[in-house]
Formats: C-alpha cells, structure tokens, sequence
C-alpha cells in the first residue's frame, strides 16, 4: 500500500466528519433535475456566418481522412464501439446550421479512427474508444503499451480488443506500459492494463507524478467542474450539443487509475537512451510544452517518432480552459524543432496519442515544420503585438488578423482544441500576467456588485433588456453575452434576461470553431435554462490519490483547510511514523496554516502515530478502524489523542457543483 492510503485511512478511521477527499463519492447540495434538453435552431445570422466560414475552408484536401483510414485491421466490434462511437451516429456529412463547418469536418475526422490499425511493422493503434489512442510496440518478449486511455475500463476493452485481432503474438503480454505525459487521458486506464498483465513494468516521463498531483489534484475540484464545461460532459450528443472534443471524439467514462511508474525517464538531463524489453528508444524531454511533464520517442530500429501530444491534426491548448499551468508555445515551438533535427533525416513514420499517423519522411517533415511554425508564430507576435501596447481583452482578435496564408489554409494549424485567440491570451499572460496597467482595472469590484452597479448606471434591467433584443435580432452576440450576464449576475431571478442570455450563448456555441468553446456556450446556456446537470467527471480519483506520498497528501489537506479556524486552534503538531518504509512525516498546523516535512527523526510534537502502511489496508475498504490496530498492537498513538481531530475540524468539504454561470436562485 502507498503512504498516501495511509494518511486516508487514518483520518476517516477517526470518524473526522469534516475530511472528505473529492476523490470519493460527492454529496452534492444541488439537486439535480435532469432533463431532456435539446435546445434551440440555429438563428439565420448563425446560419449566414457559418455559410461564410465554409467558403474559406479547403474541403477538397482529403489527406489527413486517408491517414485515419490507412491500414484498418479489425473495425471496433459492437462491445468496444459502445465505448464512444455508437454516441455520435447522428453526424451526417452535409454541416447543419448548428455546428461551424470547420469544426464539422473535424468531427467527421475524428470518426473515421474505429479500431485497430497498423502503424508499422511492429507498432499498433487502437483508436476511436477514447479521446486518445492506446499503442502497441513489439519487443522481445512481448509488447509495450504507450499511453493507456483515460479509463480503465475503456483500456481493459481496448488492450482484449486489440490482443485478439493482432496479426500476430496476441497471446503475447504486455511487458512494460509507459506514460508520455501528465495528463489523465495518457495514465488513467492504467489499472486496466496491469489486471491483465500484473507483472508489468511501469515508466513515466520526468516528475510525472507531482505533476499530475498538481494538475488533478491540488485544484482538482474547480478543474473538474469546467472541465465539464470545456469536455460538454452533461451535453446531450445531437446538432445541438456536443460535436467532438478535438482531440478525439470525447472521453471514455469510468474509472481515472493510476500506477505509479517504476521508472521515471530524463531525470538527468533532455536526452536518454533506454532499451526497454530488448528494443532501444530515445526519450526526449518535452516538458513544459503540452504538459508540464512530457516526453517524446524516437525508436531507430523503426525510423518510428513518437510526438506524444505535442503534435495532431490540429492546434493545440497553450491554455486548456478547464484550468491548467500556462504552457510555454515557444519552448513548443523548439522542441519541436530539435525533433526535426534530430531525427527528420530519417524518419519514416510519425505516431502520436491522438490523431492518425503520418508516413513519408518529407510528408512527416512538412507536418512537423508547420506545428513548429504554428506555436512559435501565437508566441513571437503575441509578443509583438504586446510590446506595441495591444492589450490582453483585445489580443485575441488582434492575432487573428495577422496569420500568414500557410498557416490560416493548413487543416491541422486550426483552433480545435487551442485557438489562437485563447492561446495569445495565455502568452500575454505568461509574461505579463492578467492586469493589462490600465487603472480602471487594477482593482474593480467583485463581480455581483460590480454587475448590480453595471445594471443602475445602463438604466437598469429594463433598458438593458430592450438593446439586448434589438442587438441579438441582429446578431451582435458577442455584446449581448457581456451585457445579459451583468443583468443576470445583478439579479439571478431575472427569467427574461436569463432565457435570452442562454439563447445568445447558444448561437455563440453554434458559431465557435473550437469544441472546448461551443461546449463552454452551450453548456452554459444549457444551465441558465435548466439547472447543472449530472455528469461531471472527477479528476481526483481515489486512485490517483492512492499514489500520492505522505507530504503531498498533506499539502492537499493544506489546501482544504479554513484559516480563520485553523488560527483559533493556535499551534497543533504531530508525527506520523511508518517503520516498514522508515519514514517520518512531521505536520504543524500554525497560524491558520497547515505544513510538512519528511524528517530523519520524530520531533517534540503533540502526538505521534506509529502504524505500517500494510496494516492500513482494511480501514481504507472500510473493514477495520484505528482503534482496532491500536488494540491488536498494530498501531501505536502518543500523546494528544485528538490532535488528528482538531486538524480535521478545520477541513472544508468542496463544493463540487459550484455555480459558474448564475443559478436561478442562491
């Protein structure tokens, strides 16, 4: 067992009401009343703007549906399929009004993957079960999984697919599983994997996992209620809903899991060489460009580049709206540019976690040249833009102005999943944070004041309301949306403003190229009408937390604690022992203040608790409690009994359904 299921199981053992990890069942206070939502036609003004887009669009540049399609072995069988494709059966080939054509035709791509594929001799796909692929790489002795879906259900399905349909050494095991990156997409159908095949071996790339500790964890429930925004997970799947998810076609549901790798790559530097089961593969570190820990591969015996998530059939998050680190678009840029250098000699096949393959050295050297050029391009005149005075609000449709022809006709340059309006934000951002100097917004309101004092100085509701109307009868949605949500933020019972907010966000969302801004639109008119729906995903899993060590659990309850009543408590100290691993965690809570440190050798504290991590297991499933392991000389307790208790009266129990757009009532 993990140090963390230790610091778990011995807080709920003490029956510590207030400790609640969002990773375990949620008590929502929202009640929900689900329904059957299909909202509103697409307006005329919509339908001409999506008319207009299309004509700009190269419909005739087939190429990357052939990729999709190239080297099908065995199509998804109808227990895999249900997975994810059979949802999205209502996709035609002609683009209803409802859905930006751009965005369509990238919805259509992503249907194509359905199910096994080769990439080469050697190396297999499965996709379209998940918003990612699951890959196959033969080694001696058996076969190496890179990047294992997001559930794991999804990847336990995928793998008995994919082993059966093999054209050979499908009775083969899955000897090692690596992780490219931190995001739950690439680990989180791990469990799935090693049910199957329990001796394998795990390899990650560099701080994997306090990165996804960080990511998923540490802001894990605020990341996971807009991540049902970005991902439309309470969306209904027909022309008004969800489309796709750029990446791929959405997320598998189930199970996020997590193994912790045996070895993390690249820990000494950008460039490592490893045989892995025989066959030898060149990791280069990738971090802080997609993810905050990355890798990508180069396999010599192949000519085969993995690119991981640093490349796919479109444009990339520098910001994911579901909340994220900023990643670096320049340090994208050129590590993309050391993948050409150091392998675009010979390269013949480029595989990654999304997307299909590309085969042909100079075919995979264009692709490349262009990514490259596409990140460094939202970095460098983002840059210039702001160093010539343009601000954060008005960037985003600065650099859309200034894209070079090439790109702008490329298909897989486009805001998918990043647009370039969202990502100059996040560069400007980077370097010169969110305040853009200009006084009036240095330190404004809060935001239901500030919409109450909005709504007086406009002539209040009424008058709003009226130029509302008169500018969405012609289409000025984008003022629309800014304006109603100061009217509805004043006064959430406002059912007018709020019905025709949601029908502004509707048209928006029809409107948007981007899967993660029509879902945002939708999903937010969707709740102005009808309440929060079920069907946020939870990033938090008690499996990933089961992975976490001692301190970084600590430093998650830091983040749960309430500091006006942590201060009342004044100083609080404890030791907690784990002789079958010889650690020592010492915690103080002070000044409103919850900290750790692992340490050589107990402290003076409060309390000290003595237990192994073995006999912990039982109280984790609820079968045993501390006081049983004390009693039966398992577990030791010194000193004050209920400094555990006092800790745990300061926790606060997050509120996973937290309003975003105004609920009708507070």
């Amino acid at each position: 067992m993990k140090n963390s299921i230790l610091a778990v199981s011995i807080i709920s053992a003490l029956s510590l009401n207030a400790f609640s990890l969002n990773a375990f069942a949620a008590q929502h206070e929202h009640d929900h009343i689900s329904v059957s939502y299909e909202g509103k036609d697409a307006t005329l003004h919509t339908a001409n703007a999506n008319k207009a887009t299309a004509k700009t669009l190269n419909f005739a540049d087939r190429a990357a549906f052939e990729q999709s399609s190239k080297n099908l072995i065995a199509e998804l069988d109808e227990k895999t399929a249900a997975i994810m494709r059979s949802e999205f059966e209502y996709l035609t080939d002609k683009a209803p009004d409802s859905i930006n054509p751009s965005l369509h035709r990238q919805a259509q791509l992503n249907m194509v993957a359905n199910g096994l594929y080769k990439v080469r001799d050697g190396i297999y796909q499965v996709r379209g079960t998940d918003l990612s692929n699951l890959t196959l790489i033969r080694s001696d002795n058996g076969w190496i999984a890179y990047d294992v879906l997001l559930t794991k259900e999804a990847a336990k399905l995928s793998l008995e697919f994919a082993m059966k349909n093999l054209p050979k050494d499908g009775d083969l095991p899955v000897v090692a599983m690596i992780y490219s990156h931190s995001h739950a997409d690439h680990f989180g159908g791990a469990r799935g994997v090693q049910e199957i095949y329990p001796n394998v071996k795990v390899y990650g790339s560099d701080n994997i996992t306090k990165e996804i500790v960080d990511e998923n964890v540490l802001a894990g429930n605020a990341m996971s209620r807009r991540a049902a925004y970005q991902y439309g997970a309470t969306l209904g799947k027909h022309d008004h809903g969800i489309v796709d998810a750029a990446l791929g076609k959405g997320i598998s549901k189930g199970e996020i899991t997590y193994v912790k790798p045996d070895y993390t790559l690249n820990g000494d530097g950008k460039w490592e060489t490893l045989t892995i089961d025989g066959l030898e593969m060149i990791f280069m570190d990738a971090s802080g460009t997609e993810a905050a820990s990355e890798m990508i591969t180069y396999i010599p015996s192949m000519k085969a580049l993995w690119t991981a998530e640093l490349t796919y059939q479109g444009m990339h998050n520098v910001y994911t709206l579901r909340g994220a680190k900023v990643r670096d678009s320049q340090k994208w840029s050129k590590d993309i540019n050391e993948m050409i250098n150091a392998f675009g000699g010979e390269v013949q096949t480029l595989f990654a976690s999304h997307s299909a393959p590309i085969w042909g050295n100079k075919e995979i050297n264009d692709f490349l040249r262009l990514q490259r050029d596409n990140y460094g391009f939202v970095h460098n005149q983002t840059l210039r833009l702001a160093n010539q005075g343009v601000t954060i609000q008005d960037i985003g449709d600065a650099i859309q102005e200034v894209i070079p022809e090439s790109i702008f006709k490329a298909w897989h340059t486009n805001g998918y999943h990043g647009t370039y309006s969202h990502n100059a934000k996040a560069v400007y951002n980077m370097y010169l944070g969110y305040f853009d100097m200009n006084p009036a917004n240095l330190n404004p309101l809060p935001t239901q004041p500030e919409a109450m004092k909005f709504v007086e100085y406009m002539g209040g509701a009424e008058t709003v309301m009226t130029k509302a109307q008169v500018d969405f009868a012609q289409g000025e949605y984008r003022f629309v949306a800014t304006a109603l949500n100061k009217v509805v933020m004043a006064d959430p019972g406002n059912h007018s403003a709020r019905q025709l907010l949601a029908d502004t966000y509707e048209q928006l969302g029809y409107q948007a190229e981007g899967a993660g801004w029509r879902n945002i639109y939708l999903t937010g008119a969707q709740e102005l009408r009808a309440g929060i729906q079920p069907g946020t995903p939870k990033t938090a899993s008690a499996d990933v937390i089961s992975e976490m060590d001692l301190p970084t659990l600590f430093d998650f309850l830091a983040v749960k604690v309430d500091s006006m009543k942590a201060a009342e408590l004044g100083l609080i100290t404890m030791n907690i022992i784990t002789p079958d691993n010889s650690k020592i965690l010492y915690v103080e809570m002070s000044n409103g203040n919850l900290s750790n440190i692992e340490v050589s050798k107990a402290k003076q504290a409060d309390a000290t608790l003595t237990v192994n991590q073995a006999d912990i297991t039982h109280i984790l499933l609820g079968k045993a409690k501390i006081k049983e392991l004390i009693a039966q000389g398992k577990a030791t307790m010194s000193g004050d009994s209920e400094a555990f208790n006092k800790i745990a009266s300061t926790l606060v129990e997050f509120d996973s359904e937290f309003e975003i757009v105004p609920l009708s009532t507070h």
